[in-house]
């Protein structure tokens, strides 16, 4: 018999094939460089590849599947339980993924487009400078505390203390020069975010389903932008709780004997998601009393009742589902409850 199935272990330089035939029976287990990828698998006849949905998995599978093949790509998680306990090596990741990839309720990752990968690089540098950002502006304020220099909270506040420290003739002209060099860098990652977010703007503008995702109250054009670029195919999830969950933003379960306890959020999933839509979410809640929609009365009486904080996680995890709602159902948000499709929004 033919090989049918094969996983294939993805690294910078070396890959790891294991391939089984129709019955279940190892055909191949072979290890290639990576000049020989593309020549091998062009000699081989069409099949299902299974592969790991992180590092350079989408790149690889879209070489595979112009080579014909039908590529599978699987969440890391979903595969970790396949790998035999104490055999964690090459060989035996390769064949957790065929084992994975066989079971009939694992659940495949959509493999983006080379525009999405592109997007989504914009947006993890952002997140990488937004994150020096904040470590300059704390460390020049540190620095400017052990002169006894303070000022409030706020980025805008920064030119005010690097105003207090260059008039202060008591710090030393190394203690000026230090913190003259952290308020320049951070003016320098400052305007380079601002060019960044300027892209992510323009992306969520021209992008559809970014259009459609920033009408709901409480996503901005960032997020819209993110998830735009990060779910491929909205139709993966079943329903919203399912893509809530994929975000983090449901209770973690710990239960036994019918007996139910819920807990604190799972945080599994996009971090960079979560957290906009939890910012987004902390936003509308402020203005809860003001926001005149089922949603707002939603969020207002809940204030009465739960702590603010747990009020706008509820509150992004229900624009979560209010979100996939929307692209599955190619609609835009109303916020008199009734929703039009998005060809009647244009019109």
């Amino acid at each position: 018999m033919s090989i049918t199935r094969i996983g294939l272990d993805t690294a910078k330089s070396v890959f790891q094939l294991h391939g089984i035939d129709e019955v279940g029976k190892v055909k191949i287990k072979r290890k290639l460089q990576r000049r020989e990828m593309i020549p091998y698998f062009e000699k081989l006849e069409p099949c299902i590849i299974y592969l790991e949905a992180c590092g350079a998995g989408h790149y690889w599978a879209r070489i595979l599947i112009g080579l014909g093949h039908d590529v599978k790509l699987i969440a890391p998680e979903a595969v970790r339980p396949f790998v035999k306990k104490g055999k964690k090596n090459d060989p035996a990741d390769a064949a957790a993924l065929c084992e994975a990839g066989g079971r009939p309720d694992i659940k495949f990752v959509p493999v983006k487009t080379e525009e999405q990968q592109a997007m989504l690089a914009v947006h993890s540098v952002r997140a990488l400078l937004v994150k020096q950002q904040t470590m300059l502006s704390n460390a020049m304020r540190g620095l400017a505390a052990e002169f006894g220099l303070i000022v409030p909270k706020g980025i805008d506040k920064l030119v005010e203390l690097m105003a207090q420290v260059d008039a202060d003739e008591n710090v030393p002209k190394q203690g000026r020069l230090a913190v003259q060099e952290l308020f320049d860098q951070r003016e320098f990652v400052a305007e380079r975010i601002e060019t960044l977010e300027a892209e992510i703007v323009a992306h969520a503008r021209q992008n559809e389903a970014a259009r459609r995702l920033a009408t709901i109250p409480g996503v901005g054009p960032i997020a819209a932008s993110l998830i735009a670029a990060s779910v491929a195919d909205f139709s993966v999830f079943k329903r919203g709780r399912d893509f809530a969950a994929w975000l983090g933003l449901v209770p973690r379960q710990h239960s036994t004997a019918g007996k139910t306890r819920l807990g604190k959020i799972t945080k599994a999933g996009n971090r960079e998601i979560r957290t906009l839509l939890v910012l987004g979410a902390t936003s509308m809640t402020f203005r809860a009393p003001q926001w005149k929609s089922a949603a707002g009365v939603w969020a207002d009486r809940l204030l009465q009742r739960k702590p603010f904080r747990l009020v706008t996680v509820a509150l992004a995890n229900k624009i979560a589902r209010i979100a996939w709602a929307l692209m599955t159902r190619n609609e835009v948000y109303q916020a008199n409850g009734r929703v039009v499709t998005a060809a009647e929004a244009v019109a």
